[in-house]
């Protein structure tokens, strides 16, 4: 077992060779790697794969033998500064380890078909297997240092990836917001660091820890400053994994590629912060002041992530929303003391959401056969629906993993979720309260993604590919309801459509270069007013993105289990906190999960009764809009009342949540407004001060200078007249002023 632990640092390294080959041969050999570039996406799938054998393998030995083992060498040594490097093997690091190389694995499986169009193709499978690697050195680290260096190239590699389209102004806009956002909690994590080494001269974790405790327990430190730099580590997590007030990068990151979503943000990168905070909350759980701001900053992200989710139009912003929601309660449980839990919603969420993310990939990768690649286009929800019948597999794995994101049983996220509730009822009532809402809020805006997305008609903005010109119709507003003058109008033209169409079906292949595969795309001819028009159907994805898709829904079905008690000899005891024991030992709690089953089906009932009532405030908003426009007649009727102040007063409300939401909470606004504006009027001011004061001045002593010179040069004219009528003008005064002198001093 010790053998395979000494070789345990070659696990980040394998799927290195990949970029650099990657780099070498289009440097050499340009043509021939770009002709083979398939090549370089099984490589990357096989090493990934060698990779992921050797963390399971690793993690079965962690499970049986319960151990923590930790290898160092030294770099630097100087006098009494010790800088040293190696690795550090825990239940910790193996979960970790565990959730990035599957889950990157089916990413990068799923991607050689996504991307298999884009003129990026190599340099995407060079760009994820450089953020595998920084990924997984990160989590081995074994210092706080070595945690720096790697959570900067993780930052890199996230910068690169979410500009991968760079040529987009706002692709490349969103990847400089998330660089300078994540730089000041970067920044705030560096001094920390710095500030930890002050007080307990080291940056390894077991003697950062034992001596940190011990100044605590003696009280030889200064609580003041060590809060000051917890507070600064804990800024780090705070931006990496889109904690307010920070969280402003996670939405405008979408604009990358899909499987760059599913992959580093929402199962790995933003989770570094998670691991970041896991890693130390030995430091922090000796100080409750930063235990309660770690609740109080995750319970107020839980909250305005699912507010702000709820109108979204983009698929993948919602998502993103969602992810940062949920991010929040894996910080509130870490706040809580709730260490295994934590960890188990981390495990749940990162499949669950990885399935939704590659499943809006096919959905998008579909919608771009009916309005062509845009991204305002194929990734509003408004312009989707009725996609069910056309991408059938897409479809239910989507719905698996909204009812797991939603909590209901027994899908993986129901036993972790649930567990952070019942948590929350021991920790505070009002964070309990907040975080259980939340839950139905979850509920709501996952099945409005779900059913705008899937469920009805065809809302669709078909692309005529003849003459360029295009037919918009639009059955449903973001909110179920809609004006009845915009949906007549829309029936009408659908009716007239269906009445005067004759629809057939062909077959379009596009090549976009040897490598790319054929892609079939059934089509629709439109006959209107004599004019044959030929529009195209959504379709269902490629086998090579729908079996990534399969395996997900299979760890969404089952993963769960993990954390779920079972009885042995005579205690409940789950395979998770067996895992776990060495580090919940660490923390000095206990390991046991006993559970009693009654209470656990009351709390149960509780948690899904709330889930199934933003479910059915879902359907019940946008269900019955796409069946006809009669039941659309009887939504207003019942919810808007009557015309008159209940319903001018309703559509305020409404008016008001949905501005707020649409609008990311004008946080976006606010920081524009006064951080950026700010920063540009003190920079406009400096500059100002710099221009018209300090070269002012400057340059006045110039002008003077030259003035000066100007008027001596007529003096000195060569007359002895003039030098001795100047000589006895300079004495005069000198003897008038001391004349004044003498008088003011003596009378």
């Amino acid at each position: 077992m010790e053998h395979t632990y000494q070789y345990t640092w070659i696990i980040p390294f394998v799927p290195l060779p990949v970029p650099v080959l990657i780099g070498v041969g289009l440097l050499l050999f340009p043509r021939a790697t770009k002709n083979l570039r398939r090549i370089w996406a099984f490589q990357s799938v096989l090493l990934l794969s060698i990779a992921m054998i050797l963390s399971i393998d690793l993690s079965i030995q962690q499970i049986n033998n319960s151990s923590i083992y930790q290898y160092v060498w030294s770099w630097i040594i100087n006098n009494d500064f010790s800088l040293e490097f190696g690795y550090l093997i825990d239940p910790l690091t193996s979960i970790m380890l565990i959730l990035i190389t599957t889950v990157g694995i089916m990413v990068l499986i799923y991607s050689d078909s996504y991307m298999s169009h884009d003129q990026g193709y190599l340099r995407f499978f060079a760009y994820m297997s450089f953020f595998s690697t920084s990924m997984l050195g990160l989590v081995i680290s074994s210092n706080l240092i070595q945690i720096y260096i790697f959570w900067e190239l993780v930052g890199m590699c996230s910068y690169l990836l979410i500009g991968f389209w760079f040529t987009r102004p706002v692709a490349a806009n969103a990847c400089q917001k998330a660089f300078v956002t994540n730089r000041v909690g970067d920044f705030g994590l560096l001094l920390g660091i710095l500030g930890f080494y002050w007080i307990t001269g080291s940056f390894e974790f077991r003697d950062l820890f034992e001596i940190f405790n011990n100044l605590i327990h003696n009280n030889e430190v200064n609580l003041l400053f060590v809060i000051l730099c917890a507070i600064l580590l804990f800024s780090g997590a705070v931006a990496k994994s889109a904690q307010f007030p920070l969280h402003v990068w996670l939405p405008d990151a979408m604009e990358g590629p899909t499987p760059i979503s599913a992959l580093i943000h929402a199962a790995t990168m933003v989770a570094a912060g998670i691991f970041l905070v896991a890693r130390l909350l030995p430091l922090f759980i000796v100080i409750p002041y930063i235990m309660n701001l770690i609740s109080l900053i995750s319970i107020i992200t839980v909250f305005l992530g699912a507010t702000l989710a709820l109108a979204q139009k983009d698929i993948k912003r919602g998502l993103a929303y969602s992810t940062m929601s949920q991010l929040g309660y894996m910080m509130l449980a870490l706040g809580m003391g709730s260490y295994r839990t934590a960890l188990f919603h981390l495990i749940t969420h990162a499949y669950s959401k990885a399935l939704l993310f590659l499943g809006s990939g096919s959905v998008i990768h579909s919608m771009e056969t009916v309005v062509g690649y845009s991204p305002d286009k194929n990734q509003n929800m408004v312009l989707m629906g009725g996609l069910t019948k056309h991408v059938p597999i897409t479809k239910t794995s989507f719905l698996l993993g909204t009812l797991s994101l939603c909590g209901i049983p027994p899908l993986a996220c129901f036993w972790s979720k649930d567990e952070i509730l019942n948590d929350s009822w021991l920790y505070s009532p009002i964070f309990a309260i907040i975080a259980w809402s939340t839950a139905g809020l979850t509920a709501f805006y996952m099945f409005r993604i779900y059913l705008l997305t899937f469920e009805g008609h065809l809302n669709v903005h078909f692309q005529n590919y003849s003459n360029k010109k295009s037919i918009q119709f639009y059955l449903i507003s973001l909110w179920g309801k809609g004006g009845s003058k915009t949906i007549n109008k829309s029936v009408r033209l659908l009716n007239l459509l269906r009445i005067n169409s004759n629809e057939s079906t062909s077959f379009f292949s596009k090549k976009t270069d040897e490598n790319v595969r054929k892609m079939t795309r059934p089509f629709i001819t439109i006959t209107h007013f004599g004019n044959k028009n030929t529009y195209s159907y959504p379709y269902e994805s490629d086998n090579t993105m729908l079996f990534p898709l399969l395996l997900l829904v299979l760890f969404t079905l089952f993963v769960g289990s993990v954390g779920i008690p079972f009885n042995q000899e005579g205690m409940d005891l789950d395979i998770l906190s067996k895992w776990l024991t060495p580090s919940i030992n660490l923390l000095h709690q206990n390991s046991k999960n006993s559970l009693d089953w009654d209470e656990f089906l009351k709390d149960a009932i509780f948690s899904v009764s709330i889930v199934y009532s933003g479910i059915f405030i879902a359907f019940f908003l946008y269900k019955p809009v796409y069946s006809s426009l009669q039941n659309l007649d009887l939504i207003n009727s019942f919810i808007f009342f009557k015309k008159g102040s209940k319903r001018i007063l309703w559509d305020k409300i409404i008016n008001a949540i949905y501005d707020w939401s649409y609008n990311r909470g004008y946080i976006d606004t606010f920081y524009a407004t006064f951080l950026t504006g700010g920063i540009r009027g003190l920079a406009e001011l400096t500059q100002f001060f710099d221009r018209h004061i300090i070269d002012g001045i400057t340059n006045g002593v110039g002008v003077m200078s030259f003035f000066v010179g100007e008027g001596i040069k007529y003096v000195g004219g060569g007359r002895i007249s003039s030098y001795l009528f100047l000589y006895l003008s300079y004495v005069s005064i000198f003897l008038l002023i001391y004349y004044f002198v003498f008088i003011f001093k003596y009378f």
